[in-house]
C-alpha cells in the first residue's frame, strides 16, 4: 500500500534538505519513493512554489495532477472565509481515494505559512526506523498521512516529530 504524508519545516529550506535525505534513504534501499512535491514558502512571498519529483514518469503524471490540484487549491485561493472552505471541499472529494481528508487538507493550509516549507510524499515499504534516524534532526513535524492511528504514532515516534 502506498502511504501519503506531509512533512512541516520551520524554514522555507528544511523540506528541500529532507527531501535530499530521503533521495539518499532511496539509494540505499532504506525507502521506495513513488512520488514527492517540496512546497516552499519564504516570508513575504505572496504564494509557496511548488516543485515535482516525477520519480517515474508512468507512475508520477497522476501524482503530479494531484500536487498541482492540491497546491492550486490550498494555496493560491484568496484567504477569504467561505472561499477556502469551498475550495478544500471539493479537492477534498478528488483526494479521497488517495486517502487524504479534508481535515487533513485544512491542517496543511493552515500549517504551512510564509517562512515555511513542507514535504509531500507517497512512498511504499521501507524500513522506517532507519529512514527516521536521518530525519530525526530535522524538526519535522507530521502534519497528514494516510496511515491508521497506530501507524501515524509509531511513525511519529520512529521520526521524532514535533
Amino acid at each position: 500500500m502506498a502511504t501519503f504524508t506531509v512533512w512541516k519545516f520551520d524554514t522555507p529550506d528544511g523540506a528541500g534538505q529532507a527531501e535530499h535525505v530521503l533521495k539518499q534513504c532511496e539509494a540505499e534501499g532504506l525507502i521506495k519513493i513513488i512520488d514527492h512535491a517540496v512546497v516552499t514558502w519564504p516570508e513575504g512571498e505572496e504564494h509557496p512554489k511548488t516543485t515535482h519529483g516525477n520519480e517515474e514518469k508512468w507512475r508520477g503524471a497522476g501524482w503530479g495532477a494531484l500536487w498541482g490540484v492540491v497546491a492550486g487549491a490550498l494555496f493560491l485561493v484568496p484567504v477569504v472565509g467561505g472561499v477556502v472552505g469551498a475550495s478544500i471541499g471539493a479537492i477534498s472529494k478528488m483526494t479521497q481515494d488517495a486517502g487524504i481528508s479534508k481535515e487533513q487538507l485544512t491542517t496543511i493550509r493552515t500549517e504551512v505559512t510564509p517562512g515555511t516549507s513542507a514535504l509531500f510524499v507517497v512512498t511504499d515499504g521501507g524500513d522506517l526506523d532507519r529512514v527516521g534516524e536521518r530525519f530525526h534532526w530535522m524538526h519535522s513535524k507530521l502534519i497528514a498521512t494516510n496511515l491508521t492511528s497506530s501507524e501515524r504514532e509509531v511513525l511519529m515516534e520512529t521520526f521524532g516529530s514535533r
